[in-house]
């Protein structure tokens, strides 16, 4: 593989929540605030990811909220927005803007809609999309979900997208929750940008030659997640990842997306912050009653998040 496709980006990402404001719009401040702490943790932004309810969010809404960021000082090199979409020039349209905008890479779902595509199809698509966008400094992390696209993304295509453009398709999530598929890829592809899609498999994808991980709970539990990425060649790695894995088991008992939300919510004491989008639903009294006891019971915070999100919070309540 030519140097230039080997993974720049690395380390610890989040699907950043978005928060919505009593109408369901976005809300630019709360989302800020929300970066910057993460950031301040060591925790990179995939905003507009799944957990991000990306497809809920226009391509006009996404714009907005990637240049609120860079407009107060976000660096864009910590970013990876998500770009994909089922149409071909919404994600044309988000990828330049992200890539002018100086961003790590983009983050690329397949085009979800239809199912039972071909290759070779799935292969027009992301080619379409590169040469549309038409520029060097683009560098795409696929997205493999099939749980949620059922549109996977096989070893093949991505085979095929590096023999094409191999200074352009710099990696992938992996979020198959299939440890094999995940150490195929390691195995086939050394130098790629490997990312597990949770961080049950973080250490599992280091010792392998990964990149890190790109999960939803860094929301909440980053700066644990980003200790096991800093310390997986230590003697205390096993430990950290048994403990990263217990707390994430933990919450997915629950809706992960309106569990992320209402973590927040009660860290901060702030109920603006449970609200979803439809077709999703925060959760309900019993069951934030049951979130509490479960971050009771694993003795959990994150910390420093009153004092970052407190920037914001007069301005946005």
């Amino acid at each position: 593989m030519p140097e230039e496709a080997r993974h720049a980006a690395s380390g610890v990402f989040s699907p950043v929540v978005t928060p919505f404001k009593a109408d369901l719009s976005p809300d630019p401040d709360r989302f800020l605030a929300h970066c910057r702490w993460l950031v301040g943790t060591g925790v990179g932004l995939a905003v507009f990811g799944t957990n991000s309810e990306a497809n809920s969010l226009s391509v006009a809404e996404r714009k907005a909220l990637l240049e609120h960021l860079l407009d107060n000082g976000i660096d864009p090199l910590r970013m990876m927005p998500g770009t994909g979409c089922c149409s071909i020039p919404e994600t044309v349209e988000l990828t330049a803007h992200a890539v002018t905008a100086g961003v790590a890479g983009v983050l690329m779902l397949p085009p979800f809609y239809y199912k039972g595509v071909s290759q070779e199809g799935l292969f027009r698509y992301f080619a379409e999309v590169i040469e549309r966008v038409g520029d060097d400094r683009l560098r795409i992390y696929l997205y493999h979900i099939p749980p949620v696209a059922q549109v996977p993304i096989p070893i093949a295509l991505i085979e095929r997208l590096l023999t094409a453009y191999p200074n352009t398709v710099a990696g992938i999530k992996d979020s198959s929750g299939d440890w094999s598929n995940t150490q195929a890829m390691l195995d086939r592809f050394p130098g790629f940008g490997i990312f597990a899609g949770s961080e049950e498999f973080l250490l599992a994808t280091l010792r392998g030659g990964g990149a890190g991980c790109i999960s939803a709970t860094a929301n909440i539990n980053g700066p644990a997640i980003v200790r096991l990425f800093d310390g997986w060649q230590g003697p205390d790695a096993d430990r950290l990842q048994a403990e990263c894995t217990a707390f994430r088991k933990a919450v997915a008992k629950l809706p992960m997306i309106p569990a992320l939300k209402a973590t927040i919510a009660h860290c901060l004491g702030d109920e603006a912050w449970l609200a979803v989008r439809p077709p999703l639903v925060a959760l309900d009294a019993g069951q934030r009653a049951e979130l509490a006891a479960i971050l009771a019971d694993q003795g959990f915070a994150m910390p420093g998040i009153d004092a970052r999100h407190q920037i914001n919070r007069r301005s946005t309540s």
